[in-house]
């Protein structure tokens, strides 16, 4: 479980999330939504550690993220960016068993973890031998997830990881994550600005504007019962609400 307890986060004179008590359910799909600028993946990179925040705290099952329990806490951590992230100069195998070299596995060890995870991502494994500039943006994306997934963290963190797809090939990669996410059962918060895929994937929603939370729950929830009419606008303004239950695309 995630806890964000009073978190807050600035920028010089400029607040990026205001004060705020979040907690992420263990096991299921939170999505952070919200316009450009909004405070979602700030809230991601205060989770993961990569920055701390201004005030308040923020701990991954009770341990608070800190400089001094970042790095074992984000073993247990899987971070997938938009456009995958991958060095330019290792090969997709290399890059997917970054960690698990540096923490010393053996090579039957890593081959074996690789072979599992090119099952579970649907990467044709002959690929892992191939650097991401010869891959597709579909194929390195899902090099990106077994990234994450190698350790086998408890957490999965994903910063829009499909924003940068067309169409075609973000649509098969939802229906990818999806099976993945149902199949291995782990905490997911995903960041999107785009409203179906958030009802796509996740449990719990959770709206931001400028910075603070304006309402969370399910799609269905946000869509009956809009807190405030920044909601219904920001609904509206992407696609038709028929499409936005969960229960249609099962």
């Amino acid at each position: 479980m995630i806890e964000l307890r009073a978190a807050c986060r600035r920028f010089g004179i400029e607040t990026a999330v205001h004060p705020l008590d979040f907690t992420v359910e263990a096991g299921k799909t939170t999505v952070l939504i919200g316009p450009s600028g909004c405070g979602k993946s700030t809230l991601l990179r205060l989770m993961i550690g990569l920055i701390t925040p201004t005030s308040g705290d923020v701990r991954i099952d009770g341990t608070l993220v800190s400089p001094d329990t970042t790095q074992s806490l984000r073993r247990k951590m899987g971070y997938v960016i938009q456009e995958g992230g991958l060095f330019p100069h290792m090969t997709a195998g290399q890059n997917a068993s970054l960690m698990a070299r540096y923490l010393g596995w053996g090579d039957e060890k890593v081959q074996a973890r690789l072979d599992t995870l090119a099952e579970l991502t649907h990467l044709e494994p002959s690929l892992l031998n191939r650097f991401p500039a010869q891959l597709s943006g579909g194929q390195r994306q899902r090099v990106s997830l077994m990234r994450a997934l190698f350790l086998d963290p408890s957490v999965l963190l994903m910063d829009e990881p499909l924003g940068a797809l067309d169409p075609m090939i973000r649509a098969e990669l939802q229906q990818d994550l999806s099976a993945i996410f149902e199949s291995l059962q782990k905490t997911v918060v995903m960041v999107t600005h785009d409203m179906g895929e958030a009802a796509f994937f996740g449990h719990t929603l959770v709206l931001m504007r400028a910075g603070r939370i304006v309402q969370q729950g399910s799609a269905e929830t946000l869509l009956a019962a809009p807190v405030d009419p920044f909601v219904t606008r920001f609904i509206n303004a992407q696609r038709p609400p028929q499409i936005l239950s969960r229960e249609a695309t099962t």
